[in-house]
């Protein structure tokens, strides 16, 4: 039987569910869900970089959108109860991969730490660089560090 997972361009369609998913994770919440809107997702995923979302027969389980203006990664978001199942490995790699198709600055983000998140980033060979807005820590992934990664997968 196929898998019904799919991984796929966001599209502008996609941003209520996406929305959902980021309001109700609970890990790296945000203060207040009105902080960032439906126009902010437009922008960063029209104007500012690419987003992709993966698909469970029309149910979107999970989202990533990278920001090449600023060279971060705005979001990658798993729904709450699907962790643990590739989509957020499979996002961040289609990222990554995706990213550094367009250029070789280095990808940073930012994390609350002792979290799942932290965790998945740092086997992921993300390197902590300090530390970011309120008490995050800083990851940064270079160009050289993802093609080794390629090549040298765990």
């Amino acid at each position: 039987m196929p898998n019904p997972l799919t991984l796929r361009i966001a599209t502008l369609e996609d941003i209520p569910q996406m929305q959902r998913i980021r309001n109700t994770v609970t890990e790296n919440t945000l203060s207040d869900p009105g902080l960032v809107t439906d126009a902010d997702y437009r922008e960063y995923m029209c104007s500012r970089g690419k987003g992709w979302v993966c698909d469970w027969n029309g149910e979107i389980v999970g989202f990533a959108i990278a920001d090449m203006q600023d060279h971060n990664v705005w979001a990658l978001f798993v729904k709450t109860g699907w962790a643990q199942k590739g989509i957020g490995r499979q996002l961040h790699d289609t990222l990554l991969d995706w990213y550094f198709a367009q250029t070789k600055e280095t990808l940073w983000l930012g994390t609350a730490p002792a979290t799942r998140a932290e965790t998945f980033y740092r086997k992921a060979g993300w390197l902590e660089t300090g530390r970011h807005g309120q008490g995050e820590i800083k990851f940064e992934m270079t160009y050289q560090n993802w093609l080794d990664k390629q090549e040298n997968p765990l």
